[in-house]
This record gives C-alpha cells, sequence and structure tokens, in this order.
C-alpha cells in the first residue's frame, strides 16, 4: 500500500511516520514544507520525505503519484503573519483533494475536530467543517475523523498540561472548568494505520476520542499526582483572556485570538465514539500521562 501524508513533521505526523515505519506494508511519501522540516524525520527504509507547496500544484501531483491513499493532517489552530485558516486549513486541503483526484487516489483520510461545522459561529470550526466537506464532496472514498486534544510526547497540549501541573499554584482560563476527552497519540497513530490500510467501501465521518471525558482542572491534578505534587487550580477569566488575546494578536498579526480561547475552552462533545468500528483499544488517562511524565 503507497500512502502519502501531509504535515509529516507535526508531532502527530512524526508520531504516525514512527507507527508506519513497523509495517512493511506501507510504502510512505512523507510532505513536508521545508528541506529543515524533511531532516527532522524519522528515517526508515519505506519512508520517503519530500517538500510541498500546497499553492504549487505539481509537488502535490509528484508527491501522489501512484498513492493508494492520502492522510491529510496538515492545517492550524494559531493563524500568523503568514497563514490563515482561509489558506491553511481551506485551500490547502482543496488542493490536496484536486491533486488527489486527478492522480486517481482511491482514499482520503482527513483529520478534523471535535466541533467542526461550516455553519459554526467560531471561525476555526467553520474552516475544518468546510473542509470537511470538500473532502466528502470530493468523488474520491473519504473518511474525515474529527479529533479532540491529543496528548502524548511532544504534543503541545503535554507541554500545557506538564507547566500547569508542575505547581504548587497554576492560574488557568476560566479555572479549567470546561469538558474535554483526549485521545493518545499512539491510539491516533494506530486507528490511521488500520484506516489507511484497509480498502474503503464508503465516506464516512468519524469521532474518535479517549476513553474517559475529564474537566482540564481535573487533569491537571491528576497529571501533578503523577508527578508527585500537589496543585491549586486558580482562574483567569474568560473576558480577560480574550481582551488581552485580542489586542497581543493585532499588534503581533498572529497568535492566540479570541478564536483560539473559545477552541481551548468548548466543552469537546462526542456523539459515537468509533473506537470500536475502527477496531481500537483505548489507552487509558493513567497510562497517557505517565507516558507524558517519563518523556523528555
Amino acid at each position: 500500500m503507497h500512502l502519502c501524508v501531509t504535515g509529516a513533521n507535526s508531532s502527530v505526523g512524526q508520531n504516525l511516520l514512527l507507527h508506519l515505519s513497523r509495517n512493511p506494508e506501507a510504502q510512505v511519501i512523507a510532505g513536508v514544507r521545508s528541506q529543515q522540516a524533511q531532516n527532522a524525520l524519522p528515517k526508515a527504509d519505506n519512508i520517503t520525505a519530500v517538500t510541498l507547496a500546497y499553492d504549487e500544484e505539481e509537488s502535490l501531483l509528484q508527491a501522489m503519484q501512484n498513492v493508494d491513499c492520502v492522510i491529510h493532517l496538515a492545517g492550524i489552530l494559531i493563524e500568523s503573519k503568514h497563514s490563515n485558516y482561509a489558506s491553511a486549513n481551506v485551500a490547502a486541503t482543496a488542493a490536496v483533494v484536486n491533486a488527489a483526484k486527478k492522480q486517481g487516489v482511491e482514499h482520503i483520510i482527513f483529520i478534523s475536530v471535535i466541533g467542526a461545522d461550516p455553519q459554526a459561529g467560531n471561525a476555526y470550526f467553520r474552516s475544518k467543517g468546510t473542509a470537511e466537506n470538500i473532502v466528502t464532496a470530493s468523488g474520491i472514498t473519504g473518511t474525515v475523523l474529527r479529533t479532540p486534544i491529543l496528548l502524548g510526547p511532544g504534543t503541545a497540549g503535554a507541554t500545557s498540561l506538564k507547566e500547569a501541573a508542575k505547581g504548587p499554584q497554576t492560574k488557568v482560563l476560566g479555572g479549567g472548568q470546561y469538558t474535554m476527552q483526549p485521545l493518545d497519540t499512539d491510539d491516533l497513530s494506530t486507528a490511521l494505520v488500520k484506516l489507511a490500510l484497509t480498502p474503503a467501501t464508503e465516506t464516512r465521518t468519524l469521532e474518535l476520542a479517549g476513553p474517559e471525558p475529564i474537566r482540564y482542572c481535573d487533569l491537571i491534578k491528576r497529571m501533578a499526582g503523577i508527578m508527585g505534587r500537589e496543585v491549586e487550580i486558580g482562574t483567569v477569566p474568560l473576558w480577560l483572556a480574550k481582551l488581552g488575546a485580542a489586542l497581543t494578536s493585532t499588534l503581533r498579526g498572529g497568535g492566540i485570538t479570541p478564536t483560539v480561547i473559545d477552541v481551548i475552552t468548548s466543552d469537546e462533545c462526542i456523539n459515537h465514539n468509533a473506537f470500536e468500528e475502527i477496531g481500537l483499544e483505548l489507552t487509558s488517562i493513567e497510562d497517557t500521562l505517565n507516558k507524558i511524565h517519563t518523556s523528555e
């Protein structure tokens, strides 16, 4: 099976490549944006790194030559001067889909997010919902995989969690009262390998989350306990955080915005967790937290 992975240098992409490197069935094209990013990818005989430009169709066509399945990971939550939701989440997805159609790709897997909706008031959720529609209306057999916050060594979520848990006091947005259902990155990678290597017969949208809903404040306390600490959790009022984010992001031309804060503090509502139909055994939160604790 020949696969193409976009956004391969992200923490999720690198974890996926490690899983794929151990699977002799997979021959992988790992797409990144620069030579420097190529150099940081895991090395394996079945992985070939290439440089992609989403506004240059030829690079996408070359990467997808003789490819059976594309796993589209590339996208952003935080906008910058050089990249926004319209370009990185919507236009890039459209470019990938168009190239995949021209090269006769049979299956495209799109990593989306819990809460994605083309009619959402939040610009990030709206961009991901719009991108989902591009995939599902493409004519290619598609699998949209909506995920919650991802936790594992090297993820942004894990870094923030360890920082908050080191105590003795911390302040988090809204006191961390919002509910999440974190998914272990190894579980996501296992699911993606299964989905990519199994012939797809229909286009579908799946939600894949971890085994347990938990408030962020309680997750911090559990992380602190594993670290042998106690932590008192205070509140950063959301209105104040949004005001500061609006001012700072305007001055800098990007960064944390009120939109991002709304994404971070939204309750993750799972309608149906698809782990069983994917054939996945979920990692417990405790095991995920222990992996984060013991990682560098």
